[in-house]
């Protein structure tokens, strides 16, 4: 094993193994970056029949950019995110904008996406990501999150019964999740034995 492979053995976050220095303006040009590409992936966008939700690349965005980043920094970039979107920047889903979409009937998915980087970031920091035993499992976690807050949310702002929030809000999404999943579960150990070569 080369010298560099054991330095980034020791390193526990994929952003730390490309960028191994940070300044503020690299911290500030990272978060711009992922807000961009957080915004990119909105667009990847899909009206759900009969469905409030639309079906995105967001969530998949967010798992990417929660585990490479970390929890400090994913947080602060998901945070911004929603901030640029609630000014009128066009970056959420099919270029919308407003603080409506944060306190709407969607909003919750939203703020789920903001808890997930918290959570998928600190596992992240545990080398989670690193292999596919344990990444699956925080995808998962990740993917959970976001949908717990945004079913509540949606069954609280709509007040229709329960199974119908699940059949609008959750089944059309399944099987577009567990893709994501899987995307972002062979992605992340790839990317890290790629650093590792470097």
């Amino acid at each position: 094993m080369n010298k560099n492979m054991v330095q980034v053995s020791q390193i526990s976050l994929l952003k730390t193994a490309v960028l191994p220095r940070t300044t503020a303006v690299t911290q500030i040009s990272l978060i711009l970056s992922g807000t961009v590409f957080l915004a990119a992936m909105a667009q990847i966008s899909f009206p759900i029949p009969g469905s409030p939700v639309p079906f995105t690349g967001q969530t998949l965005g967010v798992l990417l950019l929660g585990t490479a980043y970390g929890a400090s920094l994913g947080f602060s970039t998901m945070a911004f995110y929603l901030l640029m979107g609630i000014l009128g920047a066009p970056i959420f889903a099919s270029g919308s904008h407003g603080l409506e979409r944060v306190v709407g009937a969607t909003g919750g998915y939203l703020v789920g996406m903001l808890l997930s980087t918290l959570v998928i970031g600190a596992l992240a920091g545990r080398k989670w990501d690193q292999k596919i035993k344990t990444v699956i499992p925080t995808m998962l976690i990740g993917n959970v999150i976001v949908f717990s807050v945004g079913l509540f949310w949606l069954h609280q702002y709509t007040g229709e019964s329960w199974s119908w929030t699940f059949e609008k809000g959750l089944t059309p999404f399944i099987l577009g999740e567990l893709l994501k999943i899987a995307i972002a579960s062979t992605t992340l150990p790839v990317l890290w034995r790629l650093v590792s070569k470097r």
